[in-house]
Formats: structure tokens, sequence, C-alpha cells
């Protein structure tokens, strides 16, 4: 993305500026280390890691306890039935009264192989990003590795990296006498990408061994504009799942068209229905009860940096949802997304017939004051009024022929609440003072786009939750080619050895 001069120059003053010890450690001992790290992090990367996937999910549970234990972290699986194990660790200097558990993930995105570059869990360096034919490069032996170089991989971003910062921090922390000052505790978790189903469980069984004062979540992407952020909440999520059924099975589209409905063709109208051309959700109520934003999360929003117009050259979109609100602003607002639609077959595979049935996954974003629950049943009160009798399961022919129109709705477990934490609190300020200590001017958001379940950490735990990411806006999470800018690598390792030490 084509960044502005002038954030070009704050993030090169707030590179050369290195006011905490502990981020200047970490940077002197980042720089003697590149090919360890790199090394280390790429044998993490190549463990597959689905969290359906029992054998393999074990494998990087392994794989992550010894990363820690190796730098002298006591470790233990925290286990509940039915769920991947989440690694947990802690550091308990003498005298410590404060707590902070830093939470990243382990498991990673399901994906079809075919559509990657290379393997997914072979991880390549490239010399450039690979929309721009970036090459695949070896590892060298010696020299310079430049920092604008690219690691592809399943989970290289979301979410390996932070856990290779944080190891590489402690070893940097350790090589310089830098003491902590506070009781550290580390909670990976192992199956965040299937929607954390078992992490209240977790939160509940563990609740003694994981009180904290905060917790540093360590996922998500920096600011587009390449400036480090620190966000104090995220929106929650619900998944639905709805089929549509004409026919009981496809017809001839010559003998029965016009006759037969379509169910394709009634999908698009019914999904059509639940946005305007702006992008605002026309669902009734479908924004009631959002909580408002305080002044000081007002004055974040209209501080950050306004990217809009990069973005859009770099997307190629010729035009933005929201009436004229900035991106920024529109993250504090819930939205309703089509996540993919299938009916019958297209392209070479295409057949000249009349659908059976039209099937789409729809997932809500929600932030504060939103429940999950409620979200999910206007939603199914709008299928309703738009005509369509309304079943959770595969509908019988008597169901069918009873009502001109039928729609088949699953909403999908493990839906959440977003949360949100007051940044005016002093932990929110000791936080953000460390992280501009660290990586010079910080942008700082009441929100993130992205879904992670810090609501479960407020309302079991009582603790507040912050969001420390640390990788490149651009790197396809949850998509194929994955990438991690080797930069943001650095950077983060800067900052978490900051937040350890604070």
């Amino acid at each position: 993305m084509k960044i502005l001069a002038t954030v070009l120059c704050v993030l090169a003053a707030g590179a050369n500026a290195q006011p905490n010890p502990a981020a200047a450690a970490a940077r002197a001992w980042r720089e003697t280390h590149e090919r360890a790290i790199l090394a280390e992090f790429m044998e993490l990367l190549a463990l597959p890691n689905l969290a359906r996937n029992e054998g393999d999910i074990r494998r990087n549970a392994a794989a992550v306890s010894a990363l820690l234990e190796k730098r002298g972290v006591k470790t233990r699986l925290l286990e509940v039935p039915g769920a991947p194990p989440a690694v947990f660790g802690e550091i308990s200097p003498p005298g410590a009264t404060r707590t902070v558990v830093f939470y990243a993930h382990y498991d990673g995105q399901p994906l079809d192989p075919k559509e990657w570059a290379t393997p997914p869990w072979q991880p390549v360096l490239r010399d450039r990003p690979l929309a721009q034919d970036g090459r695949v490069v070896p590892l060298p032996a010696s020299g310079p590795i430049d920092p604008e170089w690219r690691i592809y991989a399943r989970s290289t971003s979301d979410d390996k990296a932070p856990i290779v910062a944080i190891a590489t921090a402690l070893d940097a922390l350790l090589a310089a006498n830098i003491e902590l000052r506070t009781n550290i505790r580390f909670l990976f978790e192992g199956e965040e990408e299937a929607g954390s189903p078992h992490l209240a469980e977790i939160l509940r069984k563990y609740k003694d061994l994981l009180a904290a004062d905060v917790w540093l979540i360590c996922d998500g992407p920096v600011h587009q504009s390449r400036r480090q952020q620190i966000v104090f909440g995220a929106r929650g999520i619900t998944i639905l799942d709805l089929t549509l059924y004409g026919p009981n099975h496809e017809l001839h589209s010559g003998h029965y068209g016009n006759w037969a409905p379509n169910p394709a063709m009634m999908l698009a109208r019914l999904l059509a229905s639940m946005k305007d051309d702006d992008g605002r959700v026309t669902i009734a109520h479908f924004y009631d009860g959002v909580a408002p934003l305080s002044e000081i999360e007002k004055r974040a929003v209209a501080e950050a940096p306004d990217v809009d117009r990069d973005l859009m050259r770099e997307l190629s979109l010729g035009r933005t949802e929201g009436g004229g609100q900035k991106l920024v602003e529109l993250l504090n607002l819930p939205s309703l997304n089509i996540r993919g639609m299938a009916s019958a077959r297209t392209g070479a595979q295409a057949s000249n017939v009349v659908p059976a049935s039209a099937t789409a996954t729809i997932d809500i974003r929600l932030v504060k004051g939103i429940d999950h629950a409620a979200a999910e049943q206007r939603v199914v009160d709008h299928i309703r009024s738009q005509g369509y009798y309304i079943v959770d399961h595969e509908p019988d022919a008597a169901t069918r022929m009873a009502h001109p129109k039928v729609a088949r709705v699953n909403v999908e477990p493990g839906g959440y609440n977003a949360s949100r934490t007051s940044m005016d609190l002093p932990i929110s300020q000791l936080v953000l003072r460390t992280a501009e200590q660290a990586r010079g001017p910080v942008v700082k958001l009441p929100t993130m786009g992205g879904s992670v379940p810090l609501f479960m950490i407020e309302e079991i735990l009582h603790a507040p939750a912050i969001m420390v990411p640390i990788v490149n806006h651009d790197n396809n999470q949850h998509s194929f080619n994955e990438n991690l800018r080797i930069q943001n690598l650095w950077d983060g390792i800067d900052l978490l050895a900051a937040l350890l030490a604070m």
C-alpha cells in the first residue's frame, strides 16, 4: 500500500528512538540472532494446526510448550473434555504484585491446499509480496535479511508470530539481565479459529490460575498505516447457515423454468432484502442497543490516521459502503456479511437446471451492547417477514408442500458478544505509555474489526483485555497465501519485550 510521506516520517522517528530499555535490548538481541529466530519460527509453521485434527494440534501444543520451557517458563496443558489443550505458562518473580496474561492461539484457519501458491505448511521466504510477483528466496547463510521479505505459510500472521516474538523477547531480556517485575502468565489457545467453543469452560475450570490484572491479546494486525496500534475492544460474532428449497431434485431449465421456483434466485432476493445499496442493514432493530462511545473513544477514532483512499487503491475499489463514514468509524457498528453462497454448479460444470436448493453462510459482527442471541433472532424474524416458514432441520416432503417458501436456518454454536475496555483505566494508560516508548506514536482504537473472545475474559474472570497486535495488515489471514512481513516480527519482538518488562 502506498503510505503517505508524513506517516513514513513518523514511522522512521519511532523506529530510531528506543527510550525503553527492554525494547532496546530486544532489538540488539534480534539483530545478532535473526537467522535462528526465523529458523525456529519456520519449524513451528511447518506443523499442520487445524483444531479438528487432534494428533496435529497436540503436536503443536507440545512444540509451543517446548518453546516456553526452553526459556525457563514453567508450563502445563489446560484440558477440558473434547477440546485441544490450552498451553499455560508462568513466570513469578519474587515480590511481584501485578499479574499480566499474554494470550495468543496456535491453531489456524481451515484451508484448501490447491488454492496456495506453495504448500501451506511448507514455509517459504519471498522477496516481496506474492501479488507483486515475489520470488521464493532461501534464508541466507550470512549477510543482511531484508525486513521487507515475507514468510508464506498458514498461521504466519494468525497467530504463531506473537508466540515466537514472545519467546525471542524472553531470550533478549535474559541476555540483557533485565528482571521481570510482574507475574507473567501465558495462555495459548488451540481452537480460536474454530470459534473458541471450549474457552469459557477452560476459563471457568482454571479461574484461579488465570486471574490477572490485565490480559494482553496478541492477535490481529497493526494499523493499515503500518503504525503500531493498541486496541481496547473486539467485535463479537455469530454465524448462521441458511438454505432455501425449490423442487426435490434438479429440473431441466427449459422444461420447467418459469414454473418451478428457483431457490438460487429466491436466495439472491432474500439476501438483497437484508442490506441497502450503501451497505446499511435493513433488518428491523439490527442496530438497537449499540453502546455509544465515550468522549475519549470518540477522540481516538477522530485522531486515527485516514487510510481509506490508500486502501481503496490497494484493493482496487471504486466505492465503499457506509454512507461516507470512514472505515475506523464503521468498525464501531455491527455488520452483516455473506461469507459465501452456493447453488448447483457454475463455469464448465454448469448444467441447464433449476437447482433443488441454495445455501448461504452469514456472519454478524457484533459491537458492545448487542447480545448475539438477539442479533440471531432479528435475522430469523426478518426471514420470516419475507414469507418463509422456518425450520432448523432438513424439511420433509409434507413440510415443503405445505408452505410456499421454506427456509432452514441453523445458528452455529460458539457465538459470543463484543467487549470493550475503558481507555482511561490506569492499566490502559500504562500499556499505552509502554507501547509508545517501544514503538513511537501508536494508533489508539476502541474496537478492532475482527472477533476475539474478549467477552469471555471480561465475563468470567472480570479482567480487562487489551489487544496488542503485531502483524502486517495485508497478511491474507483467513485466506490462502497467508504471510508475515519480517519487519513486523522484528517490531513485535521490541513491543512484547517492553510489555513483558512493564
